[in-house]
């Protein structure tokens, strides 16, 4: 049970695009696939076809369910999908509360899908430091923080580096990797920036992902970019990524055995 967390220490990065499209590459590879959203934004849904007027999610009903695997909504094939839902002010308040004061909170609520044999777990988190991605950070994986190419990007590299997201390393396991979104490389700063995050991060640099009007079309219409455009530059770039992450992380794809169905609710 893998357990990818995407996040970035800005917005406008892109980071729910790429993490709902690192689910859709997994799932077309083979992997059963969980994409959980952490954002209030309640956004990540609307990448797998569920409807703006569906707010069905774990957040609300956390407070009556220690079980959020109930609130699971499936899309047809390898991928499931667990919104954060629509909340009050007042109930996202003591959700994050109880992602604050109680260590045992988040894991009772994923202890479920976390003993799932075989499933890979993408987890989408919003901007900047937050209980939710502090919460989580004993039991993930791997994280993946989303860049854009530009220079806001490159002043906000210190705040990974000197491990001010969490308070300390973002993650004790497979580490922490970039992706670098939306680079373009017909813009001189663009190319500039690449080629120095390249430099700077190495290894730990998984993947750049060429700016495409495809993706945001496929976006739109509620697709996959692989949907919308397989033959896409993003669509390529994404895929790639996603193979080194799965090497990464020792995940085997398309093996063919047959698991207990997840319990979903359909939408």
């Amino acid at each position: 049970m893998p357990l990818v967390c995407v996040c970035s220490p800005k917005g406008g990065v892109g980071k729910t695009t790429v993490a709902a499209n690192l689910a859709w590459s997994l799932a077309r590879a083979g992997s059963k696939v969980l994409a959980i959203d952490f954002d209030v934004q309640n956004a990540l849904r609307l990448h797998f076809g569920v409807p703006l007027s569906d707010g069905r999610g774990f957040v609300a009903r956390s407070e009556e369910h220690s079980d959020w695997s109930q609130s699971i909504l499936t899309t047809g094939g390898n991928i499931f999908v667990l919104p954060y839902g629509d909340v009050t002010e007042e109930q996202r308040e003591r959700f994050e509360d109880r992602l604050a004061r109680d260590p045992h909170f988040l894991q009772r609520g994923l202890d479920t899908v976390l003993r799932y044999p075989g499933l890979v777990i993408i987890a989408d988190f919003p901007p900047g430091p937050g209980p939710a991605i502090k919460a989580i950070s004993a039991l993930a994986d791997m994280h993946l923080v989303v860049m854009l190419a530009d220079t806001a990007s490159v002043s906000l590299l210190p705040q990974i580096e000197n491990n001010r997201m969490i308070g300390q390393p973002l993650n004790n396991k497979h580490g922490h990797y970039f992706v670098l979104n939306q680079s373009d490389n017909r813009r001189n700063i663009n190319r500039d920036v690449t080629a120095f995050m390249q430099q700077r991060l190495g290894e730990q640099l998984v993947g750049v992902i060429n700016r495409d009007e495809s993706v945001g079309e496929a976006n739109a219409s509620q697709q996959s970019v692989y949907d919308f455009s397989p033959a896409s530059a993003a669509a390529f770039d994404i895929e790639l990524i996603s193979k080194r992450i799965a090497s990464l992380l020792n995940v085997t794809v398309g093996n063919g055995e047959v698991q207990a169905p997840i319990r979903t609710n359909h939408y």
